[in-house]
């Protein structure tokens, strides 16, 4: 059995590194399939739970939902974040899958608005809060796990497996709305059929548990642990010693979040809602540029080994800022194949910055507080601007009229992501601090 090691850091077995890859992977999948079901179901479950309300009205409550529960997750960094960086990386991962599968399970088994009313919105409202705030420990947990995994020289490759798995979480959703929304009648999706995605995190959670509680901690925590150096309370070394890095993370950080959720989860609602076309076209449209999006991902990881973080992560920001405008003035189209390259084009782009972040915000923070450094600004910048994406989104076309105000927004975001970038240190050649 071969295995690698670096300098006093312990002896890594392949076996383990397998085994970590996998059980990240797994994790994350089961997350954002969850969350692919709430956004590719957006329509339908805005008629469950805010049936009273006009289509435009209902389809913002259910996006409010959906933003509303990302309040809880720079929380939910910093707690799963100090178990990760006092405790161990396996102890958080193996917890938070297991709260976010059971939650998301029973969301499944909320009754409509049609039997109790407001409650129904309201427990919605609970369960997508318990699903965030346990969620938050999932990207940068697995990201961190993998980065302190992997061998020198491919830590771009090895932590561009997490994003990997979200895409491939994000495609098995979409393709489950394109079948079930063409085969299914409107009636039985409002009744039972948008609940099937969410009873399938019951199962695939319990595998995920089961195979993170097998893995072992991570050779730069073990060493960490030796020189008894994690104790202390992480988020508050953050802001006294790490704050430039604070701020760089999250700018940073931001437009990930802002493009992945108008990209990959609120694209097809805009398709259906804004452009017109027929609900199962458009996901398929989106299955489709996720597909070659997973494969772009472990591209564009391996290509941040080679150039570094910095050039590959500044590159994204120029390419949204140039291409984002055109790409979506484009979009009003009755070709279905053009809508596909475009979303191809839209998915390389983001894969850019979603194949390298990974990496490099591992990087930017030192083990002792690399879980929470990640884990806060990751998801502060998802509650701030990528949860409520769909709903800004949403308003801004309301509001200006204008189709493109999306494209805009974040274009916006790519402007503080470059300035943010250029002030970066790059450390993909440096062993992890």
């Amino acid at each position: 059995m071969s295995s690698t090691t670096t300098g006093d850091l312990p002896l890594i077995k392949e076996q383990d590194l397998r085994k970590a890859s996998t059980a990240c992977f797994i994790g994350n999948f089961v997350e954002w399939f969850d969350y692919a079901a709430y956004g590719y179901f957006a329509v339908i479950i805005s008629k469950v739970f805010f049936p009273e309300q006009d289509s435009t009205a209902a389809l913002l409550s259910t996006f409010a939902v959906f933003a509303i529960s990302f309040i809880v997750r720079p929380f939910g960094g910093i707690f799963w974040g100090t178990i990760g960086d006092k405790f161990g990386r396996r102890n958080a991962l193996s917890w938070s899958i297991l709260i976010m599968s059971v939650s998301t399970f029973l969301i499944a088994l909320i009754p409509s608005y049609a039997l109790i009313g407001v409650f129904a919105p309201i427990l919605l409202l609970i369960l997508r809060m318990v699903q965030g705030f346990s969620a938050s420990g999932e990207y940068a947990g697995a990201s961190a796990f993998l980065a302190e995994y992997a061998p020198k020289g491919k830590r771009g490759i090895y932590t561009s497996i997490v994003p990997a798995s979200t895409a491939a979480g994000l495609l098995l959703g979409s393709l489950m709305a394109a079948v079930m929304t063409n085969m299914l009648s409107e009636e039985f999706m409002l009744d039972w059929g948008w609940r099937i995605p969410f009873l399938m995190a019951g199962p695939m959670g319990l595998i995920g548990r089961y195979i993170r509680l097998k893995l072992q901690k991570t050779p730069h925590f073990q060493a960490m642990e030796e020189k008894n150096a994690n104790h202390h309370t992480p988020i508050k070394h953050l802001f006294i010693h790490h704050r430039r890095q604070l701020v760089i993370a999250f700018m940073v950080a931001s437009l990930n979040a802002v493009a992945f959720y108008l990209v990959l989860s609120y694209m097809p609602t805009y398709l259906s809602q804004e452009i017109g076309i027929d609900e199962t076209t458009s996901f398929i449209a989106t299955s489709v540029s996720l597909f070659t999006y997973i494969g772009l991902i472990f591209l564009m990881g391996t290509l941040s080994d080679r150039f570094g973080r910095k050039k590959m992560l500044m590159a994204a920001c120029v390419v949204f800022i140039v291409f984002t405008v055109p790409l979506f003035s484009i979009l009003n189209t009755e070709s279905v194949l053009f809508i596909i390259l475009i979303e191809i084009v839209f998915g390389a782009m983001l894969s850019m910055n979603d194949g390298t972040l990974p990496a490099f915000l591992s990087e930017i923070f030192p083990t002792n507080v690399r879980y929470t450094g990640f884990a806060f600004t990751f998801n502060l910048a998802n509650a701030l601007l990528g949860g409520t994406a769909p709903l800004i989104a949403t308003w801004l076309i309301d509001v200006t009229g204008s189709k493109l105000a999306p494209a805009w927004y974040l274009i916006a975001i790519a402007v503080v992501a470059v300035i943010a970038m250029a002030q970066a240190t790059e450390r993909s050649r440096d062993e992890l601090r």
